[in-house]
């Protein structure tokens, strides 16, 4: 049985952090760094994502970070605020900075668990960076995993043959996964640790590229 205090730790952590924070608009992606900061400094020895990520200085992008239980913790800090200057989140953003991390490194591609907000997010960044002026390249591959149809017509179920017709995604090697994530994603990771392909990539950097462009 969870007890309702356990259940209010991430919403109480959040707004701590938050309070230490410049009142100014802010991305997911660094509010998600600084998460994990707040973890490296007091709780270094556990398991968790957002930690991993801050040491790797790999982003998150979040586009619906309000939905969540951190999104209680920015309420009651912006309640607390009243009028006053606060932290607020800036969807436009997240995009941008996403859409840098593609102008930065020509050559990207997708995997894709499930779909809706976070697909098209990510898929959209090539015409984002077309319109910002850069001749960017579709993702050279995608694989989705998914248990949407396509017949109801939603997003999560539209193929990548039809994020291709509209520049997104290049179908040379494109793969709709039609499963369930907790089943199909431990087997294709299994796969990939084992094939051993990543032992001889070098490491990226990819939030000390967005640092320049996420001060402006």
């Amino acid at each position: 049985m969870i007890d309702e205090h356990d259940l209010r730790v991430c919403d109480d952590t959040v707004k701590r952090v938050v309070d230490t924070l410049k009142p100014k608009p802010y991305s997911s992606r660094e509010i998600l760094r600084e998460l994990g900061a707040y973890l490296d400094r007091k709780h270094p020895r556990i398991d968790g994502i957002v930690l991993e990520c801050y040491r790797k200085e790999v982003p998150i992008f979040c586009p619906a970070f309000s939905d969540c239980s951190a999104g209680f913790g920015l309420v009651a800090h912006q309640h607390a605020r009243g009028d006053g200057p606060k932290v607020t989140l800036d969807s436009a953003k997240d995009f941008y900075e996403l859409t840098q991390l593609k102008i930065k490194n020509p050559v990207t591609g997708l995997f894709m668990i499930g779909g809706g907000v976070p697909k098209n997010f990510a898929q959209d960044i090539v015409v984002a960076a077309d319109i910002l002026g850069h001749e960017a390249a579709m993702h050279a591959y995608a694989v989705q995993i998914t248990v949407a149809d396509v017949r109801d017509g939603s997003l999560s179920g539209s193929t990548l043959k039809e994020a291709h017709s509209w520049g997104k995604v290049d179908v040379r090697y494109e793969q709709m996964v039609f499963g369930e994530a907790t089943v199909a994603l431990p087997l294709m990771a299994g796969y990939a640790y084992h094939k051993g392909s990543w032992k001889a990539r070098t490491g990226r950097r990819w939030n000390s590229l967005l640092e320049p462009a996420a001060k402006n």
